[in-house]
């Protein structure tokens, strides 16, 4: 049988460790039981096992399971959503509730369909959560909402503690690798966000092995820190399906550290960096590790000045 050149094998250092405990299980059975969807499952993330498992943590993905997009490295079903379900804000609540969770992060398929996006079930998303759960802190990641700026007031007027959208690749690959949303696009909202509301962090995340070179992810940071956000996450691109765009290549775990240490040079208050970090990945300790390494910068830019 004649191998694919294309093909590049995935290194050693890729392999998953899978855990189906009790509370894996149970996770699983939560979320069936209160009709609500995760993006650990929906974008089959690498890290499902260890976070629901391990962890007890989960990524809540709300307004369906059906995105209105067909980005070429995701794996969620692109079709016609269902209609809004209104009652989903209190079930997730109610879950995070019983996971008892002190950081929470809730996404969502991008709703083109809507005229605001699906901001007003995000963000009464955000309010049910902090009614029922005070102590729990609340990350967001929704699309670009179109663009929209009233729709990302109205999720920033819900106060969330952080801001994640993802820039997903550099420029240059950005109209191969995503659909209707635009490289410049997304790095306005993340501006627009930190205006509307400049005490919440702001986050984004890249992936690389689809081609890019490392000048070009350099330049990704250079943008997202001109547009003030906060945090990074840098991740392995992995090939969901045979649909999907190829992998190009493979980056060490030497590779990730080098760029994690490029990116706190440049000023983001923590850079989360490995082969299957994801945007949510210890997302929990993202936030805490950014708010220290913020008053450290703070204290040091208060010395020099």
């Amino acid at each position: 049988m004649k191998r694919n050149k294309e093909y590049v094998p995935k290194p050693e250092w890729l392999k998953i460790k899978l855990n189906t405990n009790e509370n894996y299980v149970g996770l699983k059975k939560m979320m069936r039981e209160k009709n609500l969807h995760s993006v650990c499952e929906e974008a089959r993330c690498p890290n499902i096992h260890e976070c629901w498992a391990v962890r007890r943590t989960a990524t809540f993905m709300i307004l369906g399971d059906i995105c209105t997009r067909a980005c070429r490295f995701c794996a969620v079903k692109t079709g016609l959503p269902n209609e809004l379900d209104w009652q989903e804000p209190e079930r997730v609540a109610d879950s995070v509730h019983l996971m008892n969770l002190k950081h929470v992060v809730v996404t969502a398929v991008a709703r083109d369909d809507l005229k605001d996006g699906g901001a007003a079930v995000f963000a009464e998303t955000v309010r049910a959560i902090r009614r029922k759960n005070p102590f729990t802190s609340i990350e967001v990641l929704p699309s670009d909402m179109g663009g929209v700026h009233e729709n990302l007031e109205t999720l920033m007027n819900a106060r969330p503690d952080i801001l994640n959208h993802n820039l997903e690749t550099v420029k240059r690959l950005s109209p191969r690798v995503r659909a209707r949303a635009t490289y410049e696009r997304s790095l306005e909202f993340l501006r627009r966000a930190k205006e509307l509301q400049p005490e919440i962090p702001t986050k984004s995340s890249i992936m690389i092995g689809l081609g890019e070179t490392k000048e070009e992810i350099i330049e990704a940071m250079d943008d997202l820190r001109r547009n003030h956000v906060d945090i990074i996450t840098i991740g392995q691109y992995l090939q969901p399906s045979k649909s999907h765009l190829k992998v190009e290549k493979y980056y060490h775990p030497d590779e990730f550290q080098e760029l994690k240490e490029i990116a706190l040079q440049k000023g983001f208050s923590h850079c989360e960096a490995g082969p299957l970090v994801r945007s949510s990945y210890h997302a929990d300790e993202q936030v805490s590790s950014s708010v220290k390494n913020a008053t450290k910068l703070s204290e040091q830019e208060t010395k020099e000045a």
